[in-house]
């Protein structure tokens, strides 16, 4: 990050703004106090220098990915795309309309992107690899990650002429279970099922996406009355690696992949879940490779995954070379990748914890309520960890 003193930003707003010193710590303190404290004074001086136009970066130098910070308007970035996700259309009570995402990275860090409504006509026409530039995004926070949103005033460019991004900060790394930390992001494992849950169904209004409650024959969300229910899902599975086992939470477009089925198929799993069982004794011994990001569940003190991707078609022999890649760049000892895969050194500890122990779901609560984290959540967009409330984000 360029790093500048608090004094010199300090100087370069009061000389570019025309403010007093104590009008500037005015706002530096009002904006500690909006984002609850959550930032250093640097950073908050540097929101304000970015709200007021105040350029603080030398000329010739570009706004690199690590210092974006929350708060930011009229952020100019140029990256290169390491990863597209699908475009989402929604609905809800009060307004209907388009989002899409991608992951861009440069030399420094990686972070995603969000596109809304019309921004959304361009994302046909961006491929992984290609460079994007932005202007005029505005950066949020997204359950403890930023994110860089265009709204109707931004401009994206793709592959501009003239402009390279040469080199590019990995997005996904590879990790052993064992090595799984609370706050990883984009981290890839590859393992053994050796446990699967029956899946869970959860009733949401059709319109938002939005869990509902039940309450004497009815439906309501919050405390009005929803008459056209759907439903989501979740599913839960333990993977080995032999290095550990751990609890991975897979959402609706991950459990399709899995099991290879269409929504309206799972769905019958809802009222015939025998016919789940034979599926669930398939799918173990499956090797499978999955990109995402890791949870503490509090009530258990241990490390979850969430899955954004899932694969399983994998090649054993391609893998099994990264794996080898892997072992020598952190020149540690050398284990026999095919025991990597398919170990279960812990399967006994697994199935007496399932036998005495009700399937604890992502972020449950030490009361057990197993699927009361899943309100105001919509699955469907969870592949992307944009959630609902983000839909209240095109009004700007």
């Amino acid at each position: 990050m360029i790093t500048i003193p608090l004094s010199n930003i300090k100087k370069s707003i009061k000389e570019q703004s025309n403010i007093s010193e104590e009008e500037i710590n005015q706002k530096i303190q009002k904006k500690l106090s909006d984002l609850s404290g959550l930032i250093s004074e640097e950073g908050a001086a540097h929101i304000i220098a970015n709200e007021l136009g105040v350029k603080l970066i030398p000329e010739g130098e570009k706004l690199q990915v690590k210092n974006i910070l929350t708060g930011m308007r009229n952020v100019e970035v140029t990256g290169k795309v390491t990863r597209k996700y699908e475009l989402k259309e929604f609905q809800t009570e009060k307004r209907s309309g388009k989002l899409a995402s991608f992951v861009m990275a440069d030399e420094t860090g990686f972070i995603r992107v969000v596109l809304w409504n019309d921004q959304t006509d361009e994302f046909k026409n961006i491929n992984e690899g290609d460079v994007i530039s932005i202007k005029g995004g505005y950066v949020k926070e997204n359950n403890g990650r930023k994110e860089i949103h265009l709204g109707d005033s931004g401009k994206i460019s793709i592959n501009p002429e003239g402009i390279t991004v040469k080199e590019i900060k990995d997005t996904v790394k590879r990790k052993k279970l064992s090595e799984l930390a609370e706050g990883d992001e984009n981290i890839e494992i590859l393992g053994t099922i050796v446990q699967v849950f029956d899946i869970r169904f959860f009733e949401i209004d059709a319109k938002t996406g939005r869990r509902v409650k039940e309450r004497e024959g009815k439906y309501y969300l919050g405390e009005e009355e929803v008459e056209n229910i759907s439903y989501a899902y979740v599913m839960n599975i333990f993977l080995d690696d032999g290095t550990d086992n751990v609890r991975t939470v897979l959402w609706r477009n991950q459990i399709q992949k899995l099991l290879d089925k269409t929504n309206e198929e799972i769905l019958e799993f809802k009222d015939n879940p025998a016919e789940f069982e034979p599926i669930k004794t398939d799918l173990l011994g499956t090797i499978v490779k999955v990109v995402g990001r890791t949870n503490k569940n509090e009530a258990f003190d241990r490390i979850e995954l969430i899955a954004n991707l899932i694969y399983k078609d994998v090649d054993p022999e391609e893998e099994i070379r990264k794996i080898k890649q892997q072992e020598t760049k952190k020149e540690e000892t050398k284990t026999t990748p095919t025991e990597t895969i398919t170990k279960n050194k812990n399967s006994e500890e697994i199935v007496e914890e399932t036998n005495t122990t009700e399937e604890p779901t992502i972020n449950e609560e030490k009361n057990n309520s197993t699927t009361e984290d899943t309100n105001d959540y919509n699955d469907e967009l969870e592949e992307e960890t944009i959630s609902i409330e983000d839909l209240e984000d095109i009004d700007r």
